[in-house]
């Protein structure tokens, strides 16, 4: 069945979470984040979650656009859609005690050649007093899957500069991805999705083995970039968005490769697999001054 362009608009089912001291480390840990700016409680400074954990809160809010369209999307047809894009503004860190809600709003669906584009726009605040915590504008593409009626677009993701990928003078990291990573990211961001972990739903898929999450692998690259360019400064990191343009197996090594942007505080990045192949293209960070 098509996806319905006349669903656009639609808020998503919103998620409550209490941020324990517990999530932060473990979603650290998960990422082998060891250094005690993103693994010690008892910091004199306290404990800000890592920027990327804002995925964690946001997951089950993505997941419900399945349930709440499964009236005109088969299950098959919702299996089909494969996250794109990540962009998120970070507007403050995450701290234990937190008390989050997380809202969403699909708010663009593109007909493209491989089949449908959407774009939902989530929103994490404290509960209370509203402030704004994480905006995130996240794609997906459903696969095969036809619009019904015009494209529509009711808001759109702020603009991301034209960046040349990174040249030749680029700074490299290798990052070996251990065979476990998708079981332990899985647990410990509590975003689970069986092509991750179980090989054979992977192959049932049409995958040729489990793979990354893409936001593990986009969370790798943003980790890369604080300890490189911003002293592991967590609150140094204001945006970063990222296409998810290919497959990353466990058990092999990435390469993050990264170098300043145009303008002083934007760093352009991408990430390709062991193969050479791009994992994530189109890579900006914005890194604020010490």
């Amino acid at each position: 069945m098509p996806f319905p362009s006349e669903r656009l608009g639609l808020r998503l089912a919103p998620f409550e979470t209490m941020v324990m001291a517990r999530n932060i480390l473990a979603y650290a840990a998960g990422l082998g984040a060891s250094e005690s700016a993103f693994l010690d409680d008892a910091r004199s400074e306290g404990l800000n979650a890592l920027p990327f954990q804002c995925v964690s809160p946001e997951w089950p809010v993505v997941l419900s656009v399945r349930g709440m369209l499964g009236d005109v999307l088969s299950p098959e047809e919702a299996r089909r859609g494969v996250h794109a894009i990540q962009d998120s503004t970070f507007h403050r860190p995450m701290r234990p005690g937190d008390k989050l809600l997380t809202e969403g709003q699909l708010v663009s669906a593109t007909q493209i050649r491989a089949g449908v584009l959407s774009v939902c726009r989530l929103e994490t605040r404290l509960q209370g007093s509203g402030e704004l915590v994480t905006r995130t504008w996240t794609s997906s593409i459903y696969r095969d899957v036809a619009l019904t009626g015009d494209s529509v677009t009711l808001e759109s993701p702020p603009p991301t500069p034209q960046i040349a990928p990174p040249g030749a003078d680029a700074a490299v990291d290798v990052i070996h991805v251990p065979r476990g990573m998708p079981h332990v990211y899985s647990e410990c961001a509590d975003i689970w999705n069986p092509i991750h972990t179980e090989r054979r739903e992977a192959l049932a898929a049409g995958l040729p083995d489990i793979i990354l999450h893409g936001t593990a692998t986009w969370a790798l690259a943003g980790l890369t970039l604080l300890r490189r360019r911003a002293d592991s400064d967590v609150s140094r990191l204001r945006r970063i968005t990222g296409r998810f343009t290919g497959m990353v197996i466990p058990g092999e090594e990435i390469s993050v490769r990264h170098a300043p942007g145009p303008e002083a505080e934007q760093v352009c990045f991408e990430v390709r697999a062991a193969s050479g192949a791009l994992a994530i293209s189109q890579g900006v960070a914005w890194l604020s001054p010490v």
